[in-house]
């Protein structure tokens, strides 16, 4: 007997605006605590489960075979801060990792901070971050969140007792920055319903959080706030900042009574980051039109935009992304042609040079760097067959230390037998679009490979070609994986993200095609063996292109996909929305509604035939609301014209970011990893 897929009731919802009419059929999928809808959601749950159910064997088999290339009893490389080493390290079989630290040498005995696989027990979801320990070393600080909505409530653990303060703080965002005071510290609340971080207190330990004071309140609804200590440990900063605008307070650590100043003003357009050093502040900019950032500065006393002087010049051809300050030098991340490049400098100009990397399928940066008075530079190197390496490089005697290279177990995986390169796809309208690939050397680059491509291509976000101990699982069976640089990153400069947002979004979409269709006919792969892979905005994506180019791919797995865009968008209620109208526009204006509804896939859903399609998300999603895939799938049953693969995978316990133990994280790559191999025949029969 076939299964029968669920139907989702049709409940017209007109939808007006501009005088359009838009009829929304399942517009109640969104109301969560509606048994109707958990009803739908776990029939949904149950038909992909029966449908896949002869691949549980082998999703076991991936998840055992992803798994076994881990090192289990893994531990971070330490690193040293007021007198501390401080140590991430997990044990064999457990999720969770345990923090610790070690006082001024790595011979002496351990400390351990918080060991989450304890603190997890009884949590479906568990999630420690933010921990900040105050300058005494005493007291540490931690966030907890428990629910998967990014909602984390402080906690503050005395470090010579073991015990917790009685004081917790609610809905965070789990970072909390302590004043030279060892007492005082200051953090940013979540409006309850938006989730927007819009408010910055101060709490002082030992009292009733609900004295606490406002420090900072940022009532533009398109402003995101938050607050952190610079390296020089000498100021506390709250930012503000929406997607194309940025601005800055300051207080002196040592005053935590005191009243933050402004830095400088909002100007619409005007981005800027701080760092201080010595006596000035270096502004990492886009002022007077300097789109690929330049590097400015100025002093304490002088600190509005109108005083800012150039250090480093703006580059057409080079994004400078980042500086990274020491005693003597500092340290400067660009990217040019795609690359990632890292300058060191002498403040005293004696010496410049650029760290040598060779491969053109690499990702490198700077790592954990909270030394000031240092001449190491620690970074991190890894590339498509290359694992992750963490390096320290001295400065001055240009000597480099691997420090840890990651493990791959198993005694299976030889990097030379992979092979990387990066090519470029001619887009629609002449602009070239980089490709970076992998395979194993021995997958046949005639057509009949299948290959799996991934791209995000959203607020500037860059997909590096980064290595993936999973992914050989996929170039093991002869998988090619690429990675479409897509419009919409920054992997070329910020121009190229400038040119793929806002009215320009569908080049986004259109490159992925073209990314697609170049690989077909340089025989990478073919239609009936391509496969695409997105999520978030990734997965809205996924959306587009399976409305605008169905035939061209045989599966695709969309992630927690962004795909209801004017709906989602004309509701100031749902987390992160109004801070989003510089990036996708606002539909409240009639120009940015029209050209979101020519592309919003749930809107554009057509009677055509489409791939085969693994859909993810995650009921407590606060990023992509669960609704959104849910009405695209609903919608997607009624409308298609064929009857290939449709599946709905809600997580009833996990958020944006799905299964939060590292081992539960594997389930969930091997499930979509089997729809994928399932459909390429590769499914061992049980």
């Amino acid at each position: 007997m076939e299964l029968q897929a669920p139907e989702a009731p049709k409940k017209p919802k007109q939808l007006e605006i501009h005088g359009d009419v838009r009829v929304d059929d399942y517009y109640w999928l969104n109301e969560r605590e509606n048994p109707e809808v958990i009803a739908y959601l776990e029939a949904e749950n149950t038909f992909y489960k029966e449908s896949t159910k002869h691949t549980v064997a082998f999703q076991e088999e991936l998840y055992i075979e992803m798994k076994s290339r881990i090192k289990e009893d893994d531990t971070s490389v330490p690193y040293k801060k007021n007198g501390y080493y401080y140590i991430t390290r997990y044990e064999v079989g457990k999720e969770y990792p345990i923090y610790s630290r070690k006082k001024g040498s790595l011979e002496n005995e351990e400390e351990i901070l918080f060991n989450c696989n304890q603190l997890a027990k009884g949590h479906d979801y568990f999630n420690l971050r933010g921990i900040a320990v105050s300058p005494d070393n005493t007291i540490a600080a931690f966030a907890v969140d428990t629910v998967s909505r990014r909602q984390y409530h402080i906690q503050f653990k005395d470090l010579t007792t073991g015990k917790l303060y009685a004081d917790k703080i609610e809905n965070t965002t789990g970072g909390t920055v302590w004043a030279a005071d060892n007492k005082t510290v200051f953090y940013t609340k979540k409006d309850p319903v938006t989730l927007r971080s819009d408010k910055i207190y101060k709490h002082i330990l030992g009292t009733d959080t609900a004295t606490d004071k406002l420090v900072f309140h940022e009532a533009d609804d398109t402003y995101n706030t938050f607050v952190y200590k610079t390296k020089s440990k000498k100021y506390i900063v709250i930012g503000s900042s929406s997607t194309l605008t940025s601005e800055y307070q300051i207080l002196p650590a040592d005053q935590p009574d005191g009243e933050f100043t402004m830095f400088s003003k909002r100007t619409q357009g005007l981005e800027y980051s701080i760092s201080h050093y010595n006596d000035s502040f270096y502004v990492l900019t886009n002022k007077d039109g300097a789109t690929n950032f330049k590097l400015m500065k100025t002093s304490e006393g002088k600190t509005s935009h109108e005083d800012w002087v150039d250090f480093i010049p703006h580059r057409e051809d080079v994004l400078l992304e980042d500086i990274e300050i020491f005693e003597d030098y500092y340290v400067l991340a660009e990217r040019e042609k795609g690359l990632n490049k890292l300058k060191i400098v002498r403040w005293d100009g004696k010496d410049a040079y650029y760290l040598p990397f060779e491969s053109e399928t690499y990702v490198a940066g700077a790592f954990v760097n909270v030394d000031f008075e240092t001449e190491t530079l620690r970074y991190f190197y890894n590339a498509m067959t290359s694992p992750y390496a963490i390096i320290d490089f001295n400065m001055r005697t240009q000597e480099k230390t691997v420090l840890k290279e990651q493990e791959v177990l198993g005694g299976k995986f030889d990097s030379a037998n992979y092979k990387s390169e990066r090519i470029w796809a001619t887009a629609t309208d002449g602009v070239k679009v980089p490709i970076s690939l992998v395979y194993h050397k021995d997958t046949p680059l005639d057509g009949s490979a299948p290959l799996l491509q991934y791209a995000y291509g959203s607020y500037g976000s860059t997909i590096d070609p980064y290595f993936s101990t999973g992914r050989l699982s996929l170039l093991d069976r002869g998988f090619v994986f690429a990675i479409a640089h897509v419009r919409g990153g920054e992997y070329l400069g910020r121009p190229w993200y400038e040119d793929g947002k806002l009215l320009t979004k569908k080049n986004t979409f259109t490159d992925f095609i073209t990314v697609s269709e170049h690989l077909i006919s340089s025989n990478y792969t073919s239609k009936e063996h391509l496969y695409a892979m997105g999520g978030s905005a990734g997965g809205l994506l996924m959306g587009a292109i399976v409305n605008m180019a169905p035939g061209l791919y045989n599966g695709v797995v969309a992630q927690v996909p962004f795909v209801d865009v004017i709906t989602t968008m004309l509701d100031d209620s749902i987390p992160l929305t109004t801070g989003e109208y510089d990036e996708w526009g606002n539909p409240n204006e009639k120009l940015y509604y029209d050209y979101m509804k020519a592309y919003s896939p749930y809107d554009n859903v057509g009677k055509m035939a489409y791939p085969n399609l693994l859909v993810t998300t995650g009921l407590h999603d606060s990023q992509v609301q669960y609704w959104e895939p849910a009405k695209w799938v609903a919608k997607l049953r009624e409308y298609r014209t064929n009857n290939k693969q449709l599946f709905l995978e809600t997580n009833m316990d996990a958020g944006h970011g799905g299964a939060s133990g590292r081992f539960e994280a594997l389930k969930e790559t091997a499930k979509e990893y089997a729809f994928i191999l399932d459909l390429e025949g590769k499914v061992p029969s049980n």
